[in-house]
C-alpha cells in the first residue's frame, strides 16, 4: 500500500541540521526535476524580492520565506514529517509512534511536494516555500514538470498493491495515478453529518484523514483493494461508504486536531 499525502504550506524551519542532499532523497528518478526546480527557485528568490514574492504568491509579511528560498542549498534540514506542520500532520503525529510503526509509516507514506515531487517522511529537507500552483520564470508551471515522472514512481511503488490518494486538488495536478492503477486507487472524502444533513468539510477534512492514516499504521493494516480498505476502516470504527474508487467517511463530530 502506498499512501499519498499533501504537504502543508506552513513549515517549521529547523534550527540546526545538515544541508540538503538531493541524492539522499527517496525516489531517485525524480532528482533531475528536483535539481531543475531548485536552481530556478533559488535564482528567482535571490533576485528582486518583490517580484519573487509575487511569483510565489507570498504576501508582504512573508519576506523571510523568500530570503530562505534564496539560500535553500545551505539551509538546515530535518525529517519531512517534522518540517510539515499543518493540520493533517498534527493529527497524524508520526513522532509519537513507536519505532516499528514509524518505520511502517516511512515505508508506506509518500508526501507530495511542488519542489521535490514525492518524499518519504524520513527524507531530510529544508523549510522551503513553493506551491503546486506556481509558474516559475522560463520553466513554466511547476505541476507540468511532474506530470510524467510522478505517475511512474506511483506505478513502481504500488506494484500489485493499493494506492490511497489523499492529496488535495493542487497536488493531484502534479501527477495523476496512471491508468493501470485505476482499479486499485482509493480516494477519500470526509462528510460531516448533522441533523440528517451532510456536508463536505474542508479544514477539518485534513485532521480526519490524519487520524485515519495513523489508525491504519497502528493497526499494521495492508489492504490490497479498495474493498479491503473499506472493510479495514469499518473495523477501525469509521462509518464508510464506497462509491467506486471513492470512500466517503461520515463523521458526526468534526475532528480539529
Amino acid at each position: 500500500m502506498l499512501i499519498l499525502l499533501p504537504p502543508s504550506e506552513g513549515k517549521t524551519r529547523p534550527g540546526a541540521g545538515s544541508p540538503l542532499d538531493l541524492d539522499a532523497l527517496s525516489f531517485g528518478s525524480l532528482t533531475p526535476v528536483r535539481e531543475l526546480l531548485l536552481r530556478s527557485l533559488v535564482k528567482l528568490s535571490g533576485g528582486n524580492p518583490r517580484r519573487a514574492a509575487e511569483v510565489l504568491g507570498l504576501g508582504p509579511t512573508q519576506a523571510e520565506a523568500v530570503e530562505i528560498n534564496a539560500v535553500l542549498p545551505e539551509e538546515p534540514t530535518a525529517r519531512a514529517d517534522e518540517i510539515y506542520t499543518g493540520v493533517l500532520f498534527s493529527a497524524l503525529d508520526l513522532a509519537s509512534l513507536d519505532d516499528t510503526t514509524r518505520q511502517r509509516a516511512d515505508e508506506s507514506i509518500a508526501i507530495a511536494s511542488a519542489l521535490f515531487g514525492l518524499l518519504r517522511p524520513s527524507d531530510r529537507i529544508p523549510a522551503y516555500r513553493l506551491s503546486g500552483t506556481v509558474s516559475l520564470p522560463r520553466l513554466g508551471p511547476v505541476a507540468a514538470r511532474w506530470r510524467t515522472p510522478i505517475p511512474r514512481v506511483m506505478r513502481d511503488q504500488v506494484g500489485a498493491g493499493l494506492l490511497v490518494d489523499l492529496r488535495s486538488g493542487t497536488y493531484t495536478s502534479l501527477g495523476k495515478p496512471p491508468v493501470e492503477l485505476a482499479d486499485r486507487t482509493a480516494t477519500m472524502r470526509v462528510l460531516h453529518e448533522h441533523q440528517g444533513t451532510r456536508k463536505v468539510v474542508s479544514h477539518f477534512n485534513k485532521a480526519t484523514k490524519g487520524h485515519i492514516v495513523r489508525g491504519l499504521l497502528e493497526a499494521g493494516a495492508d489492504p490490497q483493494t479498495v474493498d479491503d480498505l473499506h472493510d479495514t476502516l469499518h473495523d477501525l470504527g469509521w462509518t464508510v461508504e464506497r462509491h467506486g474508487g471513492r470512500l466517503d467517511v461520515v463523521v458526526d463530530e468534526v475532528a480539529t486536531h
